[in-house]
């Protein structure tokens, strides 16, 4: 990492569509989200966040195999599969980031001997692909009604050869960009899951992604409960 970097970070918009769900100091692209549209995974949703678009499905608690069974806890694992071709390094990468965000929350020991699994279908994928995921898999996990402490959310964080700061960036941002980040945090006090990161950035910069990202995240969870209170109350 370098420690030299600009400390006086900016923040800009990262295009796409504005949603409602924009404050001060917080530039994310639209949502939207459908939960229960799968019948056979126990629980399922689709994530759309710009244009990057992710299917999940879970299905469990269910009986796991004897090689894979855990005495103490629910057996949980992440498929991800690509829009197109088999699943490769990068695919693996991210189930085990998404696996591993998973875990940190869903009360696994109420469901011991058993297994969770969670698959990920990639729609499009247009930059800040880990955090779609990771948010179509809370949604999916809450459809199902697998017990999680918290909810949680996925922000990721570009910063340009200047030290701007764009929040939520697409493709072409993250690809010109010097350092993409990603985050993963709960719902009740922003708590950090979980971290990725990409490129050049210097301590101050990670703090300041990591504090724009928590920022951030009262807009996704406000954007969960509104989706959960819109689908919840139709009954």
């Amino acid at each position: 990492m370098e420690g030299t970097m600009q400390v006086d970070t900016k923040i800009r918009t990262a295009g796409g569509t504005e949603s409602g769900h924009r404050g001060p100091g917080c530039s994310l692209r639209h949502f939207a989200c459908e939960q229960n549209l799968l019948s056979r995974p126990d629980g399922s949703a689709s994530f759309l966040q710009g244009d990057t678009s992710v299917l999940a499905g879970v299905y469990g608690p269910a009986e796991v195999k004897i090689s894979k069974e855990i005495f103490n806890k629910a057996t949980l694992e992440v498929i991800l599969r690509p829009k197109i071709g088999l699943p490769g390094v990068a695919e693996k990468s991210r189930e085990r980031l998404i696996r591993n965000t998973c875990e940190a929350v869903v009360l696994g020991t109420l469901h011991p001997r058993t297994s969770i699994t969670v698959v990920l279908q990639i729609v499009s994928d247009a930059g800040s692909l880990l955090a779609c995921c990771l948010n179509a898999t809370c949604i999916a996990l809450v459809d199902a009604g697998v017990p999680m402490r918290a909810l949680f959310c996925g922000i990721t964080c570009a910063l340009d050869s200047d030290g701007t700061l764009m929040l939520d960036p697409t493709a072409k941002q993250e690809k010109e960009a010097r350092a993409v980040l990603t985050f993963a945090l709960d719902s009740v006090d922003q708590k950090l899951l979980m971290s990725t990161t990409k490129g050049l950035y210097s301590d101050a910069e990670l703090q300041q992604c990591l504090a724009a990202a928590q920022a951030a995240s009262q807009h996704v969870f406000r954007f969960y409960w509104e989706s959960l209170q819109r689908r919840y109350s139709k009954s």
